[in-house]
C-alpha cells in the first residue's frame, strides 16, 4: 500500500487523467454528431454505449500492452514496393501496425467529416424522421466503434509513454471515461443546438483526421497546437453566440 502515500503516483494519475479527458474530447464530439442522426429516444443510449465501448477497448489494450507496443514495429516498407530508396525519406514510408490503424482511422474521419460538412453546406441541416429510420442504430455504433479503436490506441500509447504502473493507467482511463459519460449529454446538446458550433466541431474532426493520417507517415503535428486552435476557435464562437443572444434580447425589448 505504499502507493497511497507516494506523491509521484498521484501526480502521474492526475496528469494522465487530465490528458485522457483532453484526448477524449474528439471522441465525444464524434459520438455526439453521429448519435444526433438517431431518433431522440436512442441518442443517449448510443452515446453511453459508444463511451463504454471506448472504456472497454482502452482497458483491454492496456492489459495487452506488449501487443500494443509491438504494433510500433515495422510492418510494411512502401519504398520497397516501388523500388525507390532514399535514406533521407525512407523512414516516412515504413509503416507499423499502429501506423496502419492511424492511417485508416484518419481517412475514415476525414471522409465522415467531409460528408457531414457537404450535407450541411447543401442545406441538409435538419434530419427528417424518414432519414432517421434509414440510419440504423447498429450502423452508428459500428462507426463509433471504428473511431473508438483509433482514439483508444492513441490514448493507450500516450499512457504507456507517461506512466509505468498498469494500475495507474487503468484508474486514469476509468475516471476519464466516467467524467466523459457525465459530460457527454451537455456537450452533445451544445454541439447540436448551435449549427455554427456543429460546423466548427466537424472542422475539428477533419483536422484530427488529417493529423492522424500525417502521424501514420511519421509527420507529427504537436497536439498542443491543435488543441490551442480548438480552444481559441471555441472561445471566439462562444463570444459570437453571446453577442447574437444579446442582440436578439435588445430586439425583443424594442
Amino acid at each position: 500500500m505504499e502507493w497511497i502515500t507516494d506523491p509521484q503516483i498521484w501526480i502521474s494519475f492526475l496528469t494522465l487523467t487530465v490528458l485522457e479527458i483532453v484526448l477524449g474530447i474528439d471522441n465525444i464530439v464524434f459520438i455526439s454528431i453521429q448519435s444526433a442522426k438517431l431518433p431522440v429516444e436512442q441518442q443517449k443510449k448510443a452515446r453511453q454505449i459508444g463511451l463504454l465501448l471506448a472504456l472497454v477497448m482502452r482497458v483491454l489494450l492496456l492489459f495487452s500492452i506488449k501487443w500494443v507496443m509491438g504494433l510500433t514495429a515495422p510492418l510494411i516498407n512502401l519504398s520497397e514496393w516501388f523500388d525507390w530508396h532514399n535514406e533521407k525519406y525512407a523512414r516516412y514510408f515504413v509503416l507499423s501496425g499502429r501506423d496502419l490503424i492511424l492511417f485508416i482511422g484518419g481517412l475514415f474521419l476525414i471522409y465522415k467529416s467531409t460528408t457531414e460538412i457537404h450535407h450541411k453546406v447543401e442545406g441538409e441541416v435538419e434530419v427528417t424522421s424518414t432519414t432517421k429510420k434509414i440510419v440504423s442504430f447498429s450502423s452508428i455504433i459500428i462507426q463509433i466503434l471504428i473511431l473508438d479503436l483509433v482514439f483508444s490506441l492513441d490514448s493507450v500509447i500516450t499512457a504507456v509513454g507517461m506512466v509505468d504502473q498498469i494500475g495507474v493507467m487503468i484508474a486514469s482511463v476509468i475516471v476519464a471515461v466516467g467524467i466523459m459519460l457525465l459530460s457527454a449529454e451537455s456537450i452533445s446538446k451544445f454541439v447540436n443546438d448551435y449549427p455554427s458550433v456543429k460546423m466548427l466541431a466537424l472542422a475539428f474532426l477533419l483536422l484530427i483526421g488529417v493529423s492522424l493520417t500525417a502521424e501514420a507517415f511519421d509527420q507529427h503535428i504537436p497536439k498542443g497546437y491543435i488543441y490551442f486552435a480548438m480552444a481559441f476557435s471555441v472561445l471566439v464562437e462562444y463570444l459570437n453566440i453571446k453577442s447574437q443572444k444579446k442582440a436578439l434580447k435588445k430586439k425583443d425589448q424594442h
